[in-house]
């Protein structure tokens, strides 16, 4: 049975009511974002505020989470506010469809687990979840938010299954952003990548691809790529 909580090195994540615990992907992005220029930052699916609280510890930048579900607003208000800097993180209980088409700002930096368009809606019967995570409307609204939401100079990005990779480029591509940044994550040396981290914007550039290793000699034995992205965070590096 998942831990109630996960501790980091300067914060806490209570997650008993969390649909999505803590794990490896909200922890990789929230430590490979592009947070230098970053004034205003806005976290898409924030679920407990785990990458909203890891940004909040690598930046000063102002941080407004957002979550459809309460119950998940609930908890990352809590955690926030545990935090040393509650007052930088802003917990917004809204649809983000209804957020962009509202919000009179734009952030220098976007970020989001994306499958929280699934995991959120609590609501919904196991076989709507089911439908909605083979439906691409979810991912095609997503672009069509931050479009409306990221600043001319900002980035976009994610983390996604490594073979929704050529769905993302193609999305992004109609709504004129570019992917210039990817970095695959590989389980072990000799596995296929599972997940690729994503960068987009609204500028063209060259690509550039990097690989990370998770566990370089065995289980639980990581790399030192892997524990120099996060030894900020987790207790154990």
């Amino acid at each position: 049975m998942p831990n109630n909580y996960f501790q980091f090195k300067q914060f806490t994540i209570r997650q008993e009511h969390a649909a999505m615990k803590v794990g490896t992907d909200g922890v990789l992005l929230g430590a490979w974002a592009h947070v230098e220029q970053a004034r205003r930052i806005l976290d898409i699916g924030t679920g407990t505020g785990l990458i909203a609280l890891i940004l909040a510890q690598r930046s000063a930048a102002q941080i407004d989470a957002l979550d459809i579900d309460p119950t998940a607003c609930k908890e990352a208000q809590q955690n926030a506010e545990a935090s040393p800097w509650s007052k930088r993180i802003t917990i917004i209980n809204h649809a983000v469809q209804e957020y962009a088409a509202t919000c009179a700002h734009r952030y220098d930096l976007i970020v989001s687990n994306p499958p929280f368009f699934q995991q959120s809606l609590k609501a919904a019967t196991a076989e709507r979840t089911q439908a909605r995570h083979t439906d691409n409307l979810p991912v095609e609204e997503l672009f069509a938010s931050v479009v409306q939401l990221l600043a001319a100079g900002g980035a976009f990005e994610v983390i996604i299954p490594a073979e929704s990779l050529a769905q993302y480029k193609q999305l992004a591509a109609q709504h004129k952003l570019y992917n210039n940044q990817l970095l695959w994550v590989k389980p072990t040396p000799d596995k296929a990548p599972k997940r690729v981290l994503c960068s987009f914007s609204f500028t063209q550039s060259s690509l550039q691809e990097v690989a990370l290793v998770i566990e370089s000699g065995g289980r639980h034995v990581y790399s030192e790529e892997y524990q120099k992205l996060t030894r900020d965070f987790y207790l154990g590096f």
